[in-house]
């Protein structure tokens, strides 16, 4: 029986099933995974979530080679998981082919683009998913479904044989539910670090980044990092975006647009495929991106990833909400969606412009819905980040007296 025979939360997508070798022994010997539909897997199309993209994509002939990392580590494939359209957003809905369910919240959205991939991990479907993030597509849905989750240091993994979206902000990510399960994977995939954090980091509390959150969801996270001062270090408290959100979320939108549109222009402007309510949208401002706009942009990107250096060297870890709080409510309108978005960005897009490494642990929920905590450490620091964020998950559920 294949996963997409048993898929309560619609995580798959139904593709024929085709046999994927793996490793019978190694690291991740064990480990079931399901794979975002971006990445090509030897027997399967690669649909990216876009009926047109799927019906030219034709069958692969081999693994992406990141796939490849997982299936020479041990890990056995189950099946391909439900992407937003294109990989473009951050609330999991597909126009075409549905929107897979948050098994943590059934009545608020999944998280995006990752959005089969964290449902599947999340529903116990498999042990370990791969997804990407560019915007914020594992970091969003790990703490939206109560997961751990990673984007790593960018250009670390390869992404050969993967959808492009915005090449200089793409990395593969995944996903787990717990922290022995994602350190395990993360030593298998990820190899030893160029650059480790101590054994003792300094980790900076983002003041600046704590206050973009919705006020219930700030007080619980103050607590949680309050327990985090006492069972570990004292915490510094440190401003992280420079000069402030506003020009820093611009800058990340102009970039991520201009490059969606060199990656994704030809194939819009040749088969005029149909896109959903918010994927046209997005894809029309790329296009519109100028290169006054575009330079300004980069220069912003160069002043915030000085600053990101500077203040975390080689020894600190910056701890900051993932999201501003819980998932929204699948009720929640168009234009709720896209408010949503646009306050997510503006914490997302620390790591996105920088190309440092974000962990997520899954730490608290409110009102139904999971919230996560993020770490993110110099580059390069990647595993040490995994290995810290099983410490940190665990002093943050250590009740205090």
């Amino acid at each position: 029986m294949t996963m997409t025979e048993d898929d309560p939360v619609h995580a798959f997508v139904p593709y024929p099933p085709a046999p994927v070798a793996s490793a019978t022994h190694g690291p991740l010997a064990g480990l079931t995974l399901a794979v975002k539909d971006i990445f090509d897997v030897a027997g399967y199309p690669t649909g990216c979530g876009q009926p047109t993209m799927l019906a030219l994509s034709g069958v692969k002939g081999a693994s992406a080679p990141i796939v490849r990392r997982f299936l020479d580590a041990g890990a056995r494939f189950v099946g391909k998981t439900h992407t937003v359209e294109l990989a473009y957003s951050l609330n999991g809905l597909n126009h075409h082919f549905g929107t897979p369910i948050n098994p943590a919240a059934p009545d608020r959205v999944p998280g995006g683009s990752s959005s089969g991939s964290a449902a599947a991990v999340a529903a116990r479907l498999v042990d370990v998913a791969l997804g990407s993030d560019t915007g914020g597509s594992v970091r969003g849905p790990a703490s939206y479904c109560g997961l751990f989750g990673i984007r790593p240091t960018h250009g670390r993994l390869p992404l050969d044989a993967t959808m492009p979206l915005a090449p200089s902000l793409d990395t593969p990510g995944w996903f787990t539910r717990d922290a022995k399960t994602f350190e395990r994977v993360g030593a298998a995939i990820l190899g030893d670090d160029a650059a480790p954090l101590p054994d003792a980091p300094r980790l900076l509390r983002a003041r600046d980044c704590f206050e973009q959150t919705e006020k219930p969801v700030g007080k619980m996270l103050e607590a949680i990092v309050a327990r985090i001062d006492r069972m570990m270090t004292p915490l510094e408290d440190v401003t992280a975006a420079n000069p402030d959100f506003e020009p820093l979320y611009w800058a990340f939108r102009r970039i991520q647009g201009y490059e969606s549109w060199q990656s994704l222009g030809d194939f819009v402007t040749r088969w005029r495929p149909e896109l959903g309510v918010g994927i046209a949208e997005r894809v029309a401002f790329g296009k519109a991106v100028t290169k006054a706009e575009l330079k300004e942009a980069l220069a912003a990107r160069k002043t915030q990833r000085a600053h990101m250096a500077a203040l975390l060297g080689r020894d600190g870890v910056l701890v900051l909400p993932t999201m501003p709080g819980p998932a929204p409510r699948l009720a929640a309108t168009e234009k709720e969606l896209e408010t949503s978005r646009a306050q997510s960005l503006r914490l997302l897009c620390l790591a996105g412009l920088s190309g440092f490494p974000q962990v997520n642990i899954p730490i608290g929920e409110f009102d139904g819905g999971p919230f996560g905590l993020s770490l993110i450490g110099p580059p390069g620091s990647d595993l040490s980040l995994v290995r810290l964020a099983g410490r940190v998950a665990k002093a943050a559920a250590t009740r205090i007296a």
